[in-house]
């Protein structure tokens, strides 16, 4: 195996080179690597011991703990050469001749190849002896010579599997190294902040060399193995590694060793790099997973059947797998492949193939069987018809010399058999697909979408619901502070520093500068006149804005407060909502500061800083007004207001800084900034085109619901006047959620179909919703649902929604991990473009299935009804191959690279359960199949008489070709050409030629075809059965063909009623293909008729149960009048009445009484004045969506109309 060789050739050069002590450096890779093996309390003891702390092996390795390396090209070379690499070399992809291989395996190749295999072997077969033709029969004439011809069909069928072998081996080739570029796009696009020569600079992550200082921060996945030098917070996720979930929190006190593989949740830090590539955690798994392939693939290979899928082994596999492949940076390009192979494996319980691949398996499987039949019926049907003939008609007894050619004969017939299911079976399906995804996948690339597996871009066309993040994905993620209110003072624009008292101006700018990321900052413009950079967390670079705005510099405050010195950091998180450094002033007290989200910040606030810098009192009802006079006005112009203040604490006693609960609360607040992230120009539009399409866009943000409501309207995914719910996180739960606080999907119904904004939520509500929608059986077709997501804790919803879209500037690496698409431009436009592309494969597929379903159509019935009636097929085999290849593997080039045009976002998403062949299409195929029939049984039993040729039906087995079949081959080859154009339309489309010149692929297969054409029929002769015909003839035979154009417009007008026999074909049967959650599904193509009928039934039964329910009122009133009205059964024989077997209402809903008893107690007094009782149903509409009724049939017999007597004595009552 490639990769073992490799990495044990790598790791043998790291072996050697550890002889002289790691040329310079104080420790070898041994000894780095049992270092790292170490955990918790021994890793800390062991590093004292040996190394004398940190800052020890630091100096052993030659780096500095605060500068880092210096940026010396021969010193890295040489950590590279002592320590190896941080890459992990990848498997060799597989060759060309394997691909080959592997695309020979296809079932209905081999059929194709055993049928040319035998096909060659007869036509070499010599009947012994010089036997008497004649006497074997008229029609075993022929001239010699024409004997030497039959090898060619044989060869021919041969060459036609090598050209669909090769172009799928070729497709595969070229889709690997697609992949392969994919993951070396992905590679270059991860890169880790590390300190060189004391500035913090951004590496390639396959940059990285032991000794480096790198910085780490919430959301990163760590590149190499690790010691933390100095931790904010910090917590691991180690579950990749250890299989363990809980977090597990690092200092340097107790557990400072980072891994490789790992997520960081929680906090920020710096640490030392200790190993990297094959030689860090992950490396050393990855190696001995590459060990252990060749032993699993020979597994494989033997035991393939006997595998349950998903069992442990291969969980653990796929575990390490992908920590070993986040290794390769983020992904190798063995990385990608592994991944997939695995997931499915994994997953095969889940969903084995995706909606598309599921339908079309189904479609190719009917085929098949029907091609079968009809190949079997038509060999049947030619034997039986020559025995007849040759035997009781002619009356020849059976000849011991002549039976080779009776088997010449039967071979023929064997041979037409075979050819009828080439042409039937669509070996051009697969590679349709095939072609559709990749070439798709490709030019998304383009688009901005790096698509991580295939078959999401499929579903991406199904989707009908997209929850988007708000920050960076609807908006530009440049946040610049417009407004601020400070020193009681509400300023609409960034006030001037002189206007503000100093005292709360220095307390803001310390608060700014040192309670962010240090990492986060404002770079001057690489453009002469642009906007300065933004590096890091936007909002604080927003807020680093302002202190700039107003005319002071954060460095210098920095870098009096260097990181190190920071006393305590509570890092930002979803649950806190908000950030906090507490630093150690020069007289021995505390200070924190504090920023995050306003009304979260401004409860926990009893004091505020006034006009001249003190702090005042800021009492509850303070408060109150300043979020309606302050806030809500900021947050209705769409600004994110953020609310900055400290807190001071005494030299002594210390506080406990865990008591999270004790420390961020009492603050003073200092100030409100309101800051502005423009909608992106290009968003509302891109919103319109998603609600045209049928695509509810949902907003899923944490900030205030005022801010996430004004944006919502600014990008257009709420409009005013519309019944819509934009609530926060805290109201979605009280909707949700029953009294013990478990999500019902019950009460999820009633919310989620209305819900456009979810502000203040948290990523488990973010998880809950896109669940909820999913889960949702509401609605006739199952919700496809599509989510945006970049933090860490966005990871469970990514991977639970169909298609999850990770944010490729501003996303965490984790969150790319758990997506299927990665949005390179981190714009929400993008997603309208995957959406296209989506829709996009769907109808190239549906394309390529109307022109090679035609073709199929014609061609079996060409060569069935020849078999029976002529007794040889007017197609023949090898002519039958080369339509074969016309429609399976040409058109499937020219159609599946349709490229996407606008109106596919102007039609509703495909269910899961429609139809592949809608009834369009089914209209289309038929239509077109018909003329094309009519075209060719006239040239073949009038042709001669029309072109005034020779007949050439009834040729003697080695008989010349014949004109007059040339001509039908020919019609046949440029009716299927024109048609071709004709299939680029399904939805029923006048004008087939819109956008042609857009296509070069089509237009050149279409040329070439015709061109090919050209050269078979008039060079073609025996092998191709095909005689040159002259200029008159060629003009009839592309007249013909053009025919199909006008008859195309024929069809257009013919309504599609009456066509419904057809429909179901390629349809998922809800038993064997779709999981139990999509059966259902789509109820779009419900014929009107049929709704109508069911309205009917619906009323019909309305009728009876009203009529039944007045009878047994009359009743009820009559025995109460008649024995007394105290009797207490009386009151209640209407509700014995409903529980009465002859009548159920099943319905989900909880059964209520349908008639108060209070009501008929009132019903008495009201029936002295004649009205009618009240009706049993209040709301009768009811019955419409979910009540199905049943009624006995003795029931409904006897029921009456409102006409009868009966329903006159109820009024009179």
């Amino acid at each position: 195996m490639g990769d073992m060789s490799n990495s044990s050739d790598f790791y043998a050069k790291n072996q050697r080179s550890e002889n002289n002590h790691a040329g310079g450096f104080g420790c070898s890779v041994a000894e780095l690597r049992s270092l790292m093996e170490q955990r918790a309390s021994e890793a800390v003891a062991r590093v004292q011991e040996e190394y004398g702390g940190v800052e020890g092996l630091c100096s052993r390795l030659n780096t500095s703990p605060t500068e880092g390396l210096t940026s010396s090209q021969a010193d890295l070379d040489k950590r590279r050469e002592v320590y190896g690499e941080n890459t992990i070399p990848p498997k060799k992809p597989k060759t060309f001749l394997e691909l080959v291989w592997e695309a020979l395996q296809d079932v209905t190749l081999i059929i194709l190849e055993v049928a040319a295999v035998v096909s060659l072997g007869l036509s070499f077969y010599r009947p012994p002896g010089d036997t008497s033709v004649d006497s074997c029969g008229a029609a075993a004439g022929g001239e010699e010579g024409e004997g030497e011809a039959g090898w060619i069909e044989g060869a021919a069928i041969l060459l036609s599997v090598v050209c669909v072998v090769l172009v799928t081996a070729f497709n595969d080739w070229s889709k690997e190294k697609q992949f392969r570029g994919l993951q070396n796009r992905i590679q270059q696009e991860q890169k880790f902040q590390v300190v060189r020569d004391g500035q913090v600079v951004q590496l390639p992550v396959a940059d990285l060399v032991v000794g480096d200082i790198a910085q780490i921060k919430y959301g990163d996945l760590l590149p190499t193995d690790g010691i933390l030098i100095q931790g904010n917070d910090l917590k691991i996720d180690e579950s990749s590694l250890t299989g363990e979930s809980d977090h597990v929190k690092k200092d340097t006190e107790h557990d400072p060793m980072l891994l490789s593989g790992t997520h960081v949740m929680e906090g920020s830090g710096r640490m030392v790099v200790t190993a990297v590539g094959v030689n860090s955690q992950t490396g050393i798994i990855f190696t001995l997973l590459g060990a252990g392939t060749e032993e699993e693939e020979l597994k494989e290979k033997k035991g393939e059947e006997r595998r349950v899928p998903g069992c442990h082994p291969r969980k653990l596999k796929k575990q390490d797998g992908a920590a070993a492949m986040e290794m390769q940076p983020l992904k190798s390009a063995e990385g990608g492949e592994t991944d997939e192979k695995e997931k499915r494996k994994v997953n095969v319980s889940k969903k084995d193939k995706s909606v598309l691949q599921g339908k079309l398996t189904k479609l190719a499987v009917q085929i098949g069987k029907a091609g079968l039949l009809m190949s079997s019926i038509t060999v049947i049907m030619l034997v039986l018809t020559f025995v007849i003939d040759t035997f009781v008609v002619q009356g020849l007894p059976w000849l011991t010399e002549c039976t080779p050619i009776y088997i010449q004969y039967f071979v023929k017939f064997f041979i037409v058999g075979v050819t009828v299911l080439v042409v039937a079976v669509p070996e051009g399906l697969p590679l349709a697909v095939t072609i559709s995804l990749a070439y798709s996948v490709k030019k998304m690339m383009k688009d901005n979408n790096l698509v991580r597996h295939l078959d999401a871009c499929e579903t991406m066309g199904n989707a009908t619901a997209i929850c988007s993040d708000k920050t960076g994905t609807l908006t530009t993620n440049r946040m610049t502070a417009v407004q601020c209110y400070i020193a009681d003072v509400h300023h609409k624009v960034v006030p001037d520093p002189g206007a503000l008292p100093p005292k709360s101006l220095d307390v803001l700018m310390h608060a700014i500068s040192i309670n962010s990321a240090y990492t986060s900052k404002i770079l001057p413009s690489d453009i002469e006149g642009g906007l300065p950079k933004q590096v890091g967390n936007k909002t604080e670079c927003g807020l680093l804005g302002l202190v700039l705005d107003l005319k002071r510099d954060y460095q210098p405050i920095r870098k009096q407060m260097p990181e190190e010195l920071l006393y305590k950091v509570y890092t930002f998180n979803s649950a806190r909502k908000s950030m906090s450094t507490v630093v150690k002033l020069p007289d021995g007290s505390y200070r924190m500061y504090s920023k995050g989200a306003s009304e979260i910040m401004l409860k926990k606030c009893n004091r505020i800083l006034n006009e001249v810098g003190e702090p005042r009192v800021f009492r509850p009802r303070d408060r109150d007004e300043m979020v309606k006079k302050v806030i809500e006005p900021m947050a209705c112009e769409g600004l994110r207001t953020i609310c900055v203040a400290y807190r001071d604490f005494p030299a002594t006693p210390e506080p406990m800084w865990d008591d999270e609960n004790f420390i961020l609360n009492d603050l003073i607040a200092v100030s409100v900034v309101g800051i502005e992230d423009p909608v992106r120009p290009e968003v509302p539009d891109a919103i319109m085109k998603c609600q045209h399409a049928g695509i509810t866009v949902r907003m899923v943000t944490g900030d205030n619901i005022n801010t996430a409501r004004a944006i919502a309207i600014k990008c257009g995914i709420i409009h005013p006047g519309e019944d819509f719910l934009c609530i926060d996180g805290k109201e979605f739960n009280r909707r949700i959620r029953n009294e013990k606080g478990e999500v019902e999907q019950e009460r999820m119904d009633k919310v989620w179909p209305k819900l456009r904004v979810l502000a203040r939520s948290s990523p488990t509500d973010k998880h809950t919703l896109v669940k909820g929608i999913i889960d949702s059986t509401m609605v006739a077709q199952r919700q496809v649902v599509a989510v945006t997501g970049d933090g860490t804790n966005d990871g469970p919803a990514l991977k639970k929604a169909d298609v999850g879209f990770a944010m490729g500037i501003a996303g965490t690496d984790v969150a790319k991990e758990a997506s299927d698409i990665i949005l390179t431009d981190d714009n929400f436009s993008s997603i309208v473009k995957a959406v296209m592309w989506g829709r996009n494969v769907y109808d190239s597929i549906s394309k390529f299935l109307q022109f090679q379903l035609t073709v199929n159509v014609v061609a079996v019935i060409v060569a069935f009804t020849g078999a029976c009636v002529t007794q040889d097929s007017p197609l023949k085999a090898v002519q039958m191959l080369w339509v074969n290849l016309i429609m399976d593997t040409f058109a499937s080039l020219a159609l599946a690279t349709e490229p996407p045009t606008e109106s596919l976002l102007k039609r509703r998403p495909y269910g899961r359960n429609k139809p592949l062949i809608s009834s369009t299409m089914t209209k289309n195929i038929l239509g077109h199949a018909v003329y094309q029939l009519i075209i060719i049984f006239t040239l073949l039993f009038a042709g001669e008489k029309i072109f005034d040729i020779d007949s050439g039906r009834g040729a003697p087995l080695h008989s010349p070709p014949s004109e007059h079949y040339t001509i039908i081959f020919n019609a046949f080859v440029m009716m299927q050409i024109f048609n071709e154009i004709n299939a680029r339309k399904i939805h029923g489309e006048r004008n087939v030629f819109e956008g042609i010149f857009r296509n070069p692929i089509f237009c050149t297969i279409v040329f070439g075809t015709v061109a090919l054409q050209i050269v078979i029929v008039q060079l073609g002769g025996k092998p191709f059965s095909c005689v040159a015909l002259d200029i008159e003839k060629w003009m009839w035979c592309v007249f013909l063909g053009m025919g199909e154009l006008l008859w195309g417009q024929v069809i257009s007008t013919i309504p599609n009623s009456g066509l419904r026999f057809l429909r179901r074909a390629g349809q998922l049967s809800q038993k064997d293909e779709l999981p139990e959650d999509d059966v259902n599904d789509d109820n779009e193509e419900i014929d009107h008729a049929e709704r109508e009928l069911r309205r009917g039934q619906i009323l019909w039964f309305r009728g009876l149960n009203r009529i039944q329910t007045q009878i047994r009122v009359v009743n009820a009133f009559r025995s109460s009048l008649y024995e007394g009205l105290e009797k207490p059964d009386s009151r209640t024989s209407i509700h014995n009445y409903m529980t009465h077997p002859e009548f159920r209402i099943d319905d989900a809903t909880p059964h209520m009484p349908l008639i108060d008893t209070a009501d008929l107690g009132s019903g008495r007094d009201h029936h002295k004045y004649g009205n009618q009782p009240p009706s049993p149903n209040k709301n009768n509409n009811a019955i419409d969506g979910v009540v199905n009724l049943a009624v006995s049939e003795s029931q409904s017999a006897s029921s009456s109309s409102p006409a009868s007597p009966l329903h006159s004595l109820e009024t009179s009552l």
